[in-house]
């Protein structure tokens, strides 16, 4: 059964590089799109805004880039405070992707992500890349 944008209401975090499928309009857009229009339960960590920020701005410019900002804003934005750090801590991963991965788990969301490191842990939906 597919949901519908209306029957989602598990809070889900997009790693950046479906963020960054769903704003180069990649073939793969459309696996993020629901949960990028769902924005009632969209958890979006501030490194999260960061990533995609840097990486829209080399590779579309200012103004695309501000208009993944914005829309990126319309879900939860989560900054980071020291409870939050001290989770991305312990969890073993890469800085960004531990403070990534311990939004989700401190939200209660699942993560959604296109990166094999997630893919074991609990709470990780994983959108496997085919190989070339």
């Amino acid at each position: 059964m597919v949901l519908s944008k209306t029957a989602r209401t598990a809070p889900v975090v997009l790693d950046s590089s479906c963020w960054l499928e769903y704003f180069s309009n990649s073939p793969r857009a459309e696996l993020y799109a629901e949960v990028i229009g769902n924005t009632a339960t969209l958890v979006v960590p501030i490194i999260t805004i960061y990533e995609v920020y840097k990486v829209a701005l080399r590779e579309f410019g200012v103004a695309q880039a501000n208009q993944a900002v914005a829309l990126m804003r319309e879900g939860q934005v989560v900054d980071i405070n020291l409870n939050l750090a001290l989770n991305a801590a312990a969890n073993g991963l890469p800085m960004a992707d531990s403070l990534i991965y311990a939004t989700a788990q401190t939200r209660g969301a699942q993560l959604w992500t296109q990166d094999a490191h997630f893919k074991a842990l609990p709470g990780v939906k994983f959108f496997a890349k085919e190989q070339p």
